[in-house]
């Protein structure tokens, strides 16, 4: 028998890549792993009963069907662990192409003189490239600026340009930074709003522990904390170094140990729990940190 070419997919519904038979008609495992790495047999489709059938494999050779392979599309099969694998690769890969579009964040503006005004802001920054927003944070009874500021850019390469050098405006250096939500919550006051670094990840299985979660999401971004409520309640909240990696993962569906997992937005209350205890008599810094770890709402499509 000549060489011929049998048409293989990973999916019925995908493009076939066509693989080459041996002279006798058969088909080697290690050709279509060649091209499907981890493939372990074949399975087609019955044009008769219309359900799927296995290919007779014997010893690394595939032997087609009733001694011809047809015009059929093969379906190439893998080990279920090794499919698992594949799947949480594709779902990271996914989510990676989509952070890859980066888009651009709020800068704080860091050590601006007092007399700098939002028009001065942006004629400097206008320089650097089309400025979509800026703001001087202002004191609300005095209308004094509290020497800070933000401005946003229309281009991603805009900020990262912005955020790697100094800057003199009106007389003085300035810094420009994603905020921090530390330095955010010691300058800028309890009624200013915190960007968010932590994510709410929903449909967890009680077999998922925090290093699990911390090691599967870590390839995302830095990981600074992991917190699985006890008893369990199918959820968890991780928190990330750089909130524009939180924010990349909103709304994303993954797969952990084989799960799909929803990611959204940990939606923070009132940022005044310091506020709060340090107007209590004796007030206690380990308790106002004890409420401020559970200072999230849980989206309510994930109660």
């Amino acid at each position: 028998m000549t060489e011929c070419y049998i048409r293989v997919a990973e999916d019925e519904n995908e493009e076939p890549m066509e693989i080459p038979s041996e002279e006798d008609g058969t088909v080697l495992l290690s050709t279509v792993a060649a091209q499907f790495p981890g493939a372990c047999g074949l399975r087609y489709r019955s044009p008769v009963s219309q359900c799927m059938r296995g290919v007779r494999l014997v010893e690394g050779v595939l032997h087609a069907p009733e001694a011809d392979w047809g015009n059929l599309v093969y379906v190439v099969n893998y080990p279920k662990d090794n499919k698992r694998k594949m799947d949480e690769m594709d779902a990271a890969s996914a989510v990676k192409i989509k952070r890859g579009i980066q888009k651009t964040s709020d800068l704080i503006v860091l050590g601006l003189p007092w007399k700098t005004t939002e028009q001065d802001l942006k004629d400097y920054f206008g320089t650097f490239g089309e400025v979509i927003m800026v703001q001087v944070k202002r004191d609300a009874k005095s209308g004094n600026s509290k020497g800070f500021g933000f401005v946003r850019f229309t281009d991603y390469e805009t900020q990262i340009k912005v955020m790697s050098q100094r800057h003199m405006i009106d007389g003085r250096w300035c810094d420009c930074k994603l905020p921090n939500s530390k330095y955010f919550l010691e300058q800028a006051g309890p009624d200013e709003p915190m960007r968010s670094r932590k994510v709410f990840v929903g449909r967890c299985t009680e077999d998922m522990t925090a290093d699990e979660l911390r090691q599967f999401f870590m390839q995302y971004g830095e990981v600074t904390d992991v917190f699985i409520p006890k008893p369990f309640r199918a959820f968890a909240f991780v928190t990330f170094a750089d909130d524009q990696v939180a924010q990349s993962l909103c709304g994303e569906d993954l797969i952990i140990k084989g799960t799909s997992v929803h990611i959204s937005n940990a939606e923070p209350k009132h940022n005044n729990i310091h506020h709060l205890f340090s107007n209590f008599p004796g007030r206690s810094p380990s308790l106002a940190a004890m409420f401020e770890r559970s200072q999230y709402q849980f989206p309510s499509s994930h109660v």
